[in-house]
């Protein structure tokens, strides 16, 4: 639990996590969408064919430190989540996931969306 309470604290000092730093272009990816508030590029350790992740460019780090004040923002990731799904051809249906914290499996310490898709997905997903 230290070793996340540690992550959290530098990733909200300045989103110095490997999202913040793909976000500010100092890591590069092939970027499938990018637009001011926002960037969206392949997992690279994809759990569907699909595996998008679509990151805010504001260094949030988790849902629940999710201020009213970023509604906005929330909006923009889900329309831009179902856009590159669009893109990405999931026609037959995809799922978005945020996860939140240690016991909801966040790994990257920086609020981003999956969108998975690219074959069924199974309920409940863990």
């Amino acid at each position: 639990m230290a070793d996340e309470t540690a992550r959290a604290q530098v990733a909200q000092a300045g989103g110095d996590t490997i999202f913040g730093k793909i976000a500010r272009k100092e890591i590069d990816v092939k970027l499938i969408h990018e637009d001011d508030q926002c960037v969206a590029f392949s997992d690279i350790a994809p759990q569907a064919p699909t595996h998008i992740l679509v990151v805010p460019k504001k260094p949030i780090v988790r849902m629940s430190e999710v201020e009213d004040s970023d509604a906005a923002l929330l909006g923009h990731l889900m329309v831009t989540a179902k856009k590159v799904a669009k893109d990405a051809g999931l026609t037959n249906g995809y799922r978005i996931v945020v996860n939140d914290g240690p016991d909801g499996g966040q790994s990257v310490y920086h609020l981003h969306i999956h969108v998975l898709g690219g074959r069924g997905l199974g309920w409940p997903p863990g």
